[in-house]
């Protein structure tokens, strides 16, 4: 095969991922937390050319992600200048709060990726689905690339994937759209590797707001209502 011209499929989804978040971090004001939901070997923190002050947060198996981290730094590989990047064992009891313990701020927009994390049931990735909702403000990303056969296994038989992942992104406040690996490799001038590729890559973003935000919104909200009370009661 000439690599010249062909491209492989996860190749050109870690490719246009990379693209998505450089230009997110890059042109969309206040994006700089990058959440990256992988195996524990992803070297974007490394080889990406980060934007001063970006934050970003790994979220994988510790044991894999230790045993990079030190190849890695064996070989001089640093994190660029002005940057932080902070590790999030998969194995924590809660995303959410592992997260914030972090430092993540849930009234910031963010960017989030998922690819390679080891998704095994259905059940899993929507409690992930739900945590990233849950902490992204309205207006974040959430992009990357699931395994194809967790759209056959709510009701057991293959159904519309399209329409599978826009009920189950909806439902948790995301308008998604699928990507196209033929449309990618147009795009680069490459021709799409032949082979089953049994994953679905999509973008979504967030509509609703974090949670964050909702109880930031509650307290001032409350606090306005109590400072008229009082100016109320002055009147009187």
């Amino acid at each position: 095969m000439d690599m010249r011209q062909c491209s492989h499929h996860y190749c050109l989804a870690t490719k246009f991922i990379d693209d998505k978040l450089l230009r997110t971090v890059n042109h969309i004001d206040g994006v700089n937390q990058v959440v990256l939901l992988t195996d524990g070997m992803d070297t974007r923190p490394y080889r990406l050319s980060w934007p001063p002050s970006t934050v970003i947060f790994d979220l994988s198996p510790e044991r894999v992600f230790r045993s990079a981290a030190e190849k890695l730094a064996g070989v001089g590989a640093k994190i660029p200048r002005n940057c932080i990047f902070l590790h999030v064992p998969m194995e924590s009891s809660g995303i959410l709060q592992s997260l914030r313990a972090k430092g993540f701020n849930g009234n910031r927009p963010s960017i989030w990726v998922i690819q390679g994390l080891p998704v095994m049931t259905l059940a899993s990735f929507e409690e992930v689905l739900f945590s990233v909702s849950n902490m992204a403000t309205n207006g974040s990303f959430f992009l990357g690339e699931l395994p194809a056969w967790l759209a056959e296994t709510e009701i057991g038989i293959k159904s519309s994937t399209g329409q599978w992942m826009e009920k189950l992104f909806m439902s948790n406040g995301f308008r998604v759209d699928m990507i196209g690996y033929d449309d990618i490799a147009r795009n680069l001038g490459k021709q799409l590797a032949q082979g089953d590729y049994k994953n679905i890559l999509f973008v979504a973003e967030q509509l609703q707001f974090s949670d964050d935000q909702m109880e930031t919104w509650r307290r001032e909200f409350q606090r306005v209502e109590e400072q008229g009370d009082e100016e109320g009661f002055e009147e009187l």
